[in-house]
């Protein structure tokens, strides 16, 4: 199965356009979030209405840039991950929105716990759907804000904007592969553990990535990812 992965639109619906020959390919669409212009909120609904019409399968969240209430909006579009647990063609997909405090200037920025609490439906759920030591076979996060890493949270040389906390989660819980956004500069494929995660880059500069996901007796394993540029 193969999954278009993007973020970081803020504004841009042409670029969407331009991927029209890739939603035609894939199984659905993963977005990070930031759907809007800096400071810019009105920017952001053109672009989901713009993407919401491209693929039956939409699983996204809110960035820092789109305020909070904006979620309202993909809940509409029943796009929404956010606090929640989806489930499409075996796969988990769980989500969480805003960004890291950082200047309190942009519209949803959050504290590292608020951000991390977005997943409690991944722990409350492990019972049914994860081993015994939380760990699962086909779950799927989608958080714009990125874990602490080496390169995907990276915006300059020797310096990371990622949630320790996060990167705490996914080693604890093992997801398939963790979708994220937020630092333009951050694109890139890295794991964490046994954790795949994808920073798409910003959609808005042309960045996207494809994901090949395959199923391997009982558990969900990525094959491929591939960065893409328009």
């Amino acid at each position: 199965m193969k999954y278009l992965v993007i973020s970081d639109m803020h504004g841009n619906t042409e670029n969407i356009d331009k991927l029209d020959s890739v939603f035609k390919e894939v199984e659905g669409v993963f977005c990070a979030g930031d759907f809007a212009e800096c400071f810019k909120p009105d920017t952001g609904k053109p672009v989901l209405e713009k993407l919401s019409v491209k693929h039956e399968a939409v699983f996204a969240v809110c960035g820092n840039c789109d305020e909070m209430d904006f979620n309202d909006e993909l809940e509409e579009q029943d796009i929404s991950v956010h606090k929640s647990l989806v489930f499409h063609d075996g796969l988990a997909i769980a989500g969480s929105s805003g960004g890291s405090i950082f200047t309190n200037e942009t519209a949803n920025e959050r504290t590292e716990e608020d951000l991390i609490s977005d997943f409690e439906i991944v722990v409350n759920s492990t019972e049914a759907c994860g081993d015994e030591n939380g760990k699962w076979s086909n779950l799927i996060l989608i958080s714009h804000n990125p874990p602490k890493a080496e390169k995907i949270d990276s915006p300059a040389p020797g310096v990371h904007a990622g949630s320790q906390m996060l990167t705490d989660f996914i080693m604890k819980h093992s997801p398939v592969l963790v979708v994220t956004g937020h630092i333009h500069e951050g694109c890139a494929v890295e794991k964490i553990g046994n954790t795949t995660v994808v920073n798409p880059g910003s959609l808005a500069e042309g960045k996207y990535a494809v994901v090949e996901i395959v199923k391997k007796d009982s558990c969900f394993a990525v094959e491929s990812v591939e960065l893409k540029t328009l």
